[in-house]
């Protein structure tokens, strides 16, 4: 069997040896039109001038980066003064996305190990359920928790209804609003890639921690934790990026008050009123973090692959 393998040639080793370019082709070129492309296009547009009437004019400078960190007056021929406003909503956006991050933790790392932690049909179950809020859009999703929220929503009437309120609490409009807004959208991006680390996870190493007279705790941070570390690093990056951005739960849910980058990103590019060139330099800031945080991660993957 093995000489009849080795004359039909070496299907399994050399017959694609050589083709790894061509056979990626169609992946480089959906990267490059959908990912590369607008990319680049969002990089020129945030170099170029705002056109009056919306839209850009070819004339390339760095006002709208100026505008972004410097207020120079209502025509501009003061002084610069640091733009507090946009840098505030930035902060904003990259605390919520942080708080968001660790909330979706604190819940998702204990659902994650409960799901692996199941038998085969009940964790089937299980994992159904987490993915089930996916079948809806995000859209639809975040107005019916409006919905559920609102003074006069259902929770307001069941609250009231079982004497633990005297009065309908205000929650749209909140900080507290958005974040329960981002933890309903991005939990299963925190489960899915923990239950995977966790599902990995040899529990003998567990018994192993125990027979050694280590207490829970002990053994969860100085045993589970090291070996389930890559599926957290990784759901806190899906969960914080897209956070980042976000601009459905801060407009539907958080108001004017509760403004967030992707928010303001989204407002530059409406009608008539809308400055370009800014939401493409807004843009880039935002993608530039996005990149340093993933190059930290990229960074400490490869210190820990050395160790």
């Amino acid at each position: 069997m093995a000489a009849d393998i080795s004359s039909g040639g070496s299907s399994t080793i050399t017959t694609y040896q050589g083709q790894g370019a061509r056979m990626m082709l169609p992946a480089w070129v959906i990267i490059g039109f959908f990912l590369v492309l607008p990319v680049g296009m969002m990089l020129v547009y945030s170099f170029l001038t705002k056109e009056f009437r919306g839209g850009v004019i070819w004339d390339f400078s760095l006002a709208a980066y100026d505008q972004f960190f410097f207020d120079r007056g209502l025509f501009g021929d003061e002084p610069p003064k640091i733009e507090w406003t946009y840098i505030t909503i930035f902060w904003r956006s990259i605390w919520q996305a942080a708080v968001a991050t660790v909330l979706c933790l604190l819940i998702g790392f204990p659902t994650a190990w409960f799901i692996a932690t199941r038998a085969g049909p009940a964790r089937s179950i299980w994992l159904f359920a987490i993915t089930i809020p996916y079948w809806v859009n995000l859209l639809i999703r975040t107005i019916s928790m409006k919905f559920l929220i609102r003074d006069n929503g259902p929770l307001n009437e069941f609250l009231l209804a079982i004497g633990v309120i005297g009065e309908p609490i205000g929650l749209i409009n909140t900080n507290f609003a958005v974040q329960l807004g981002l933890f309903y959208s991005y939990l299963p991006f925190m489960v899915l890639p923990i239950y995977a680390s966790v599902e990995r996870y040899n529990m003998a190493y567990s018994e192993a921690a125990a027979d050694l007279y280590a207490s829970k705790w002990a053994a969860l941070r100085f045993v589970v934790l090291p070996i389930v570390k890559p599926g957290i690093i990784a759901g806190c990056i899906l969960v914080f990026v897209p956070s980042l951005g976000a601009f459905l739960a801060p407009d539907l849910l958080g108001g004017a008050k509760n403004f967030m980058i992707g928010s303001l990103i989204e407002e530059q590019f409406k009608g008539n009123a809308g400055n370009w060139p800014f939401g493409a330099a807004a843009s880039m800031i935002l993608l530039s973090m996005v990149l340093v945080v993933l190059a930290f991660y990229a960074r400490a993957q490869t210190k820990a692959g050395d160790r």
